[in-house]
């Protein structure tokens, strides 16, 4: 089975901007940068979605300090960077057809934010015929909302998705 790892909207939004200090984000940074190495060195093929706002006034818009992937992760040249301008990292970008034309077949998903872009493209992934993906325990979060905290949010989430659209893995069982 091909994989790829597949980090959603890691940006510097979310490390520059206190209202969106994601929750555990040291632990959920260290422990992505841990399964970027570990990609690495299976020769898996590491993907990083990057979500532009369209209005110039947007925290996420090309261009802005928040737009730019977080510079504490590893990322290198090789690296392919996919943007997008909705939650779904499929619609109207050019991952499927970088998928299929790598023969990927598992996709293994951190990122952010758990509840939105994450929850998005996840579920959209298993509709474009990818049922065999992981989603890292502890490598993706979000931050609170005045309904729920992001803790629970997250564990809402994993809930839901457990078995259904992706098998959830802790980060240590993905060992160098």
């Amino acid at each position: 089975m091909k994989q790829a790892l597949v980090v959603v909207d890691m940006q510097e939004v979310f490390f520059i901007k206190k209202k969106y200090q994601l929750f555990e984000s040291k632990q959920v940074v260290a422990n992505i940068n841990h399964l970027i190495q570990w990609a690495r060195a299976k020769d898996i093929q590491v993907i990083f979605i990057q979500h532009t706002d369209l209005g110039q006034d947007d925290e996420m818009a090309f261009g802005k300090p928040g737009w730019e992937l977080h510079l504490g992760l590893h990322k290198q040249q090789q690296d392919k960077v996919i943007t997008k301008t909705t939650w779904d990292a499929f619609y109207k970008t050019e991952l499927a057809q970088f998928l299929q034309d790598s023969k990927i077949d598992q996709l293994i998903f951190v990122g952010a934010q758990t509840e939105f872009c994450l929850d998005t493209t996840i579920r959209s992934a298993y509709s474009h015929g990818y049922h065999r993906n992981i989603l890292i325990e502890g490598a993706h979060s979000t931050i609170n909302n005045p309904v729920l905290d992001a803790e629970q949010i997250i564990k809402h989430h994993e809930f839901i998705w457990n078995n259904r659209f992706v098998k959830i893995q802790p980060s240590t069982s993905f060992q160098l």
